[in-house]
């Protein structure tokens, strides 16, 4: 204080009481760097997760409620320009580059952590299928390696652009398309991987879920089920298209979730059925940990190590019209390079010299 020119000193008991206030906020513990990325890594994961499974639905039911309101212009043009853009998601889709070095990838890659294993190089000069498995909930595996550039799939693989195919279904929701699109996703469907494989150059690599929805309701935690006896169509269109087929698969993808699994026979596993048969995917029922305790349960996956080793690719000629006898050649080598793969690597990264790949 100043008074008359002069400082009037501070009290001893003023004194004393800054002191006091000073060791008290210095005794507050502070985040540490552990914590703070540990919540960092905790909403990257969420913000995934809900994308995933809100933003569509979300996306449409605020579209329908803005067309009674005085945003109604809103929805109109929306409408208008899905509309005029309506092949796009057939035509390679429009993916952002800058979205897939999102910095928000790298704390998602590093909550389970996932990691990509490279064992033999992908030629430029080639385009590649590259069947992912297994598909487990909700492919954190196959979306973390082949949409985001966070672990590192263009430099290991330099010169090869990845693409990942999902329902074709989640190209019809407002918004969601966008954010699908702009990732580098693409339908599940001839039109689209056939664009991909023979109009935009080489040095193009698909990645296909090959089990699919059906694979999803066997996902559990120490089962390794594949659907892949039938699933011949994707050899087709790699012969179609002189493609080649090149094996990968998640080790740790079946631990992020359980699930409430239904014996099949059961009115339960058959009503799961018939969905997955009218829209495309099967309602599971499943569940992970919340966003506050790993003890609780709630929406987001345990952190569980996901590791996806690409295989070495299978050599495919181009033939327009292949016959049945020369899909199943391809389909039995593919197999053949995916349980080598396996087999391979099984004890590296976190299962038993036991352990078995069961292909249905």
């Amino acid at each position: 204080a100043v008074l008359g020119g002069g400082r009037v000193p501070l009290s001893a008991g003023s004194r004393a009481s800054i002191h006091t206030a000073l060791r008290t906020l210095l005794a507050v513990p502070w985040p540490l760097q552990r914590d703070v990325r540990s919540a960092l890594q905790l909403l990257a994961v969420l913000q995934w997760v809900l994308s995933f499974l809100l933003l569509g639905i979300v996306s449409l039911l605020l579209l329908i409620y803005l067309l009674f309101t005085s945003f109604w212009l809103i929805p109109v043009l929306y409408l208008a320009w899905i509309i005029c853009d309506w092949d796009t998601p057939e035509k390679g889709g429009r993916r952002l580059p800058c979205l897939r070095r999102w910095t928000v990838w790298k704390h998602f890659r590093d909550y389970f952590p996932v990691k990509l294993v490279k064992t033999h190089d992908l030629s430029p000069s080639h385009n590649y299928i590259i069947g992912s498995h297994p598909h487990g909930i909700l492919c954190v595996g196959a979306f973390c390696n082949f949409i985001t550039g966070s672990t590192g799939f263009e430099e290991l693989f330099p010169g090869i652009r990845s693409f990942l195919t999902t329902l074709a279904g989640n190209f019809r929701l407002p918004v969601f398309r966008e954010y699908l699109m702009s990732g580098g996703l693409c339908p599940v469907t001839r039109r689209a991987i056939g664009y991909l494989l023979s109009q935009k150059g080489t040095g193009n690599a698909v990645a296909i879920v090959i089990g699919g929805a059906a694979e999803s309701l066997s996902c559990r935690p120490g089962i390794t089920t594949l659907i892949l006896k039938n699933r011949k169509g994707f050899v087709r269109m790699a012969l179609r298209h002189g493609a080649f087929l090149v094996p990968s698969f998640s080790f740790g993808e079946n631990d992020l979730f359980r699930q409430v699994v239904f014996e099949e026979g059961s009115w339960m596993r058959s009503i799961q059925r018939r969905f997955q048969k009218m829209i495309g995917f099967a309602p599971c029922l499943f569940y992970g940990r919340s966003l506050t305790s790993s003890q609780s349960r709630g929406l987001l996956p345990y952190a569980r190590p996901i590791t996806t080793v690409v295989g070495e690719p299978v050599a495919v000629p181009k033939v327009e019209n292949p016959s049945r006898e020369l899909v199943d050649r391809y389909h039995e080598l593919y197999i053949r390079a995916l349980l080598k793969l396996f087999n391979e690597n099984k004890t590296k990264y976190g299962l038993s010299e036991s352990d078995e790949l069961h292909i249905l």
